[in-house]
């Protein structure tokens, strides 16, 4: 299994930020199947501020370029991610159409 760590921001705005949230708490079936279904086993997002930091656990087979293949075939994916885009904002290094972007690990302690 692998783990890969995103980030992007939202929009600095605090009515935005909690309707995001409240989205959140309440993700909609059709989203957490499509996850499920492009191999992603696990999934925690965080915030600071605007600030979010997602985690991912996927499977072996996974690859981003086939689950945006997917998403860009489901249309209840892209009202999803159509209304999302009202409270997200492209980081500023953020390549063009990146919207989440790829961390890259620095630190790791195990004992």
């Amino acid at each position: 299994m692998k783990r890969y760590c995103l980030t992007l921001d939202l929009k600095n705005d605090a009515k935005a930020i909690e309707a995001y949230d409240e989205y959140h708490r309440n993700v909609w079936p059709e989203i957490q199947k499509s996850l499920g279904d492009s191999g992603i086993a696990s999934m925690q997002i965080y915030r600071a501020a605007n600030r979010l930091f997602m985690i991912i656990e996927v499977s072996d087979d996974f690859s981003f370029e086939r689950k945006a293949k997917m998403d860009n075939a489901n249309p209840k994916v892209q009202e999803w991610e159509t209304l999302m885009s009202n409270y997200q904002q492209r980081l500023p290094f953020a390549k063009p159409g990146e919207k989440w972007v790829v961390m890259e690990k620095v630190f790791q302690y195990n004992k």
